[in-house]
């Protein structure tokens, strides 16, 4: 049978055509000489970059970036006269007046209303939010609350109540605890369909993670049974759930709760504080991890070793001698966001109010700051301690930006107060973005609770079809495009098609050794994430592609 005489994928492309995804940039057109450029060589620069970006956004798929800004850029380039800078926190306006903080707290305050998160932001209640808009997306989100996380369980100093001259460093560490070495010695758990941001941001950071204490503290300790080798070999990462393999490899991407139960409860028990990062959207298979099924586990293994209320001596009152002790949680859960924390409210509203009129196939897991435990000794406990998103990635941006959210109580101290700036330098980045307010404000003023959930209801029903078309496909080809969606998620992996459809369609690739050890089990995957931009007719478009696509034919014949 013909690979394409039984399959229709839609208007565009036919049998035998060669994909051309379009030239690339060339640096020689924007070489910038001492005399700069006369007038039609500058605008012929910048038309060359108008062709190339506006063709690239045609047919970008296969990332976590929605495109569609032309509203944006109809309302809002009347601010581009001004030098838009939030230095600083953004609950204090600063010395620097063009600003657009105002407009910062009204989208913060709106995902801390999503979130369930207490507001509006009090600094003097430490259960209340404070949070602050990225200047990056949620890399820097989760660097901040690796940073945030590794001074609070290690001990320093936090913002409340000062302790310290405005312009003093207050980089404060804990005094030794002298019956716990390992008192102030964070461990992080993430999982190995984590974004690699974190791999970098424990670098950057010095957090240390149980892979790197195991192999230093406990090398022949490890509780967990590698099983490839049968060995107990301390994993880089903790495992995902396994698929029908019995293997992580064709899972569905959500952290493997028993194993990550069984790692926590080996470094609880030695007097660790714990780090964990849990995804909401993972980078390729778009996995919600169950953030309540892992507080419900983990929650009494911080009972029994002291975690949830412990104390913290920081130094001596200089009056009395006594110790100054500050009281504290000895763990920290952090959500990662990055795509999933601006689309998941709106599911989890709709699975539970049907005045939205959609019932999603998945109900996506409580994540948020609401997600509170029962205890018998300390009442209840609210669990999560930060939340990163990307704006660029949902709802969208024209650039990267994004949200970091926490609690007043757990607030570090900045390194140091430069007074110069008139606001406490309490952000990561120092000079932020104004700009990204703007645009986050602007979408949400545009877009009601329904028509957020009408985004993404498109956006699964979408997903759910380029799935059956990828199968139909396989039928049609005679070849296995190994074919997977992770229920509730809005991309759909499957094999790699050629180079030239890669470049076309901007798609990202992954290779799987699915044998660990095995080099011929490994596979190189694609994605694509079905972003508010995509529509069924581009979708059809690269169905059409794929249909005809050479790589394919190879794999058929």
């Amino acid at each position: 049978m013909s690979p394409t005489a039984t399959f229709s994928a839609g208007t565009t492309g036919t049998a035998g055509t060669a994909v051309d995804p379009g030239p690339e940039l060339d640096v020689a057109e924007f070489v910038l000489p001492a005399g700069g450029l006369d007038e039609t060589q500058r605008q012929h620069a910048l038309d060359t970059v108008d062709e190339y970006l506006s063709r690239k956004r045609k047919h970008l798929v296969g990332y976590q970036a929605t495109q569609d800004m032309q509203g944006t850029a109809l309302d809002l380039a009347r601010f581009m006269p001004n030098n838009i800078n939030n230095l600083g926190d953004p609950f204090q306006s600063g010395g620097y007046k063009p600003n657009t903080k105002v407009v910062e707290r009204a989208v913060l305050d709106y995902y801390a209303r999503l979130w369930n998160a207490k507001r509006p932001h009090d600094p003097a209640d430490p259960e209340s939010y404070w949070g602050y808009m990225l200047s990056m997306g949620s890399t820097e989100g989760n660097m901040y609350a690796l940073w945030n996380a590794r001074d609070y369980l290690s001990g320093k100093a936090l913002i409340q109540p000062p302790t310290a001259p405005f312009d003093a460093l207050r980089y404060v560490s804990a005094a030794p605890d002298r019956h716990n070495p390992n008192a102030h010695r964070p461990v992080a758990f993430y999982s190995e369909d984590t974004h690699y941001s974190f791999a970098k941001a424990v670098c950057v950071l010095g957090v240390e993670t149980f892979h790197a204490v195991g192999l230093e503290k406990y090398a022949d300790e490890c509780p967990l049974v590698d099983p490839v080798t049968g060995r107990r070999e301390w994993p880089t990462e903790v495992p995902s759930r396994p698929g029908p393999s019995g293997l992580p490899w064709d899972g569905t991407g959500e952290i493997d709760v028993d194993a990550l139960a069984v790692l926590v409860e080996f470094f609880a028990a030695k007097g660790h504080p714990v780090f964990v990062n849990l995804n909401l959207g993972s980078t390729f298979k778009g996995a919600h991890d169950d953030v309540r099924a892992v507080c419900e586990r983990l929650l009494p293994i911080f009972e029994r070793h002291g975690l949830v209320r412990r104390e913290v001596v920081y130094g001596t009152d200089p009056a009395t001698g006594e110790p100054l002790v500050d009281v504290r949680r000895g763990f920290w859960i952090h959500v990662d966001g990055a795509l999933g924390a601006g689309y998941a409210p709106f599911m989890r509203l709709a699975a539970t109010d049907q005045q939205y009129g959609w019932t999603p196939e998945v109900e996506l897991p409580e994540f948020d700051f609401g997600l509170t435990l029962p205890t018998a000794e300390h009442g209840d406990v609210d669990m999560v301690s930060s939340i990163a998103m990307s704006g660029h990635k949902w709802p969208g941006a024209p650039w990267p930006c994004g949200i970091y959210m926490t609690k007043v109580k757990y607030q570090i101290c900045p390194p140091s107060q430069p007074d110069y700036i008139g606001a406490p330098d309490t952000t990561f980045a120092g000079s932020r973005n104004g700009f990204s307010p703007l645009i986050l404000w602007d979408h949400l003023s545009r877009h009601s609770y329904q028509d957020q959930v009408d985004r993404i209801r498109r956006a699964q029903e979408l997903a759910g079809y380029l799935e059956r078309r990828l199968r139909a496909l396989d039928a049609a080809l005679g070849v296995d495009l190994w074919t997977a969606r992770t229920p509730g998620a809005v991309t759909v992996r499957f094999r790699q098609p050629s180079a030239d459809l890669v470049a076309k369609w901007s798609l990202s690739s992954q290779d799987v050794v699915m044998v660990p050890g095995d080099e011929s089990t490994r596979r190189s995957y694609v994605h694509v994430f079905v972003m508010p931009s995509v529509d069924r007719a581009k979708l059809d478009a690269l169905l059409a592609d794929l249909a005809h696509d050479p790589e394919y034919r190879a794999q058929a014949s």
